[in-house]
């Protein structure tokens, strides 16, 4: 028989568990796309920006950060979003949207900015910087949140925000 302690850890781990996948909601298989950078920015790696462990965990290891943490999920400022890993921009304060997903999410990005790769199980569609590879997230088509049905759902730490000049 389970105790008490027993059943309120099993819980814990489901809750867990779900709020990793939340992003996946409503997933829809997409074949892969490659596209090219529409912007030159340095693909040696050598000239990149350093990393923390915890963007390195993200950007290289494929992680995700925890739903309702990222710093730049509510930014309401106009500006540019860019790949933490190598400045290429990705991403205009234009497109991106409220879906309570817990996680930034865009309509659309900068032309050539990001790749889509089938995840292994075929289940999601992953999205990379088309410069470094950095892992940004995943991509959902047909969710209806935005007339473009498109859910770029992307990493908070995978990204940095470059303010529009005034």
């Amino acid at each position: 028989m389970k105790t008490f302690l027993d059943k309120t850890l099993i819980l814990a781990g489901l809750l867990l568990i779900t709020s990793l996948t939340a992003c996946a909601q409503g997933q829809k298989k997409e074949q892969g796309q490659k596209v090219e950078p529409t912007q030159k920015t340095s693909k040696n790696p050598m000239e990149w920006n350093k990393l923390t462990k915890a963007e390195e965990d993200v950007i290289v290891r494929k992680g995700t950060e925890y739903p309702g943490t990222g710093t730049l999920l509510n930014n309401k400022e106009k500006g540019t979003y860019v790949c933490k890993r190598c400045s290429a921009p990705l991403f205009t304060s234009e497109n991106k949207f409220e879906s309570e997903c817990g996680w930034p999410s865009f309509d659309d990005e900068i032309k050539g900015a990001v790749e889509r790769i089938p995840d292994a199980d075929g289940m999601r569609t992953e999205i990379v910087c088309a410069n470094c590879k950095a892992h940004l997230g995943h991509v959902f088509i047909g969710e209806g949140f935005t007339s473009k049905n498109t859910r770029n759902c992307v990493n908070s730490v995978s990204m940095s925000f470059i303010p529009a000049k005034k």
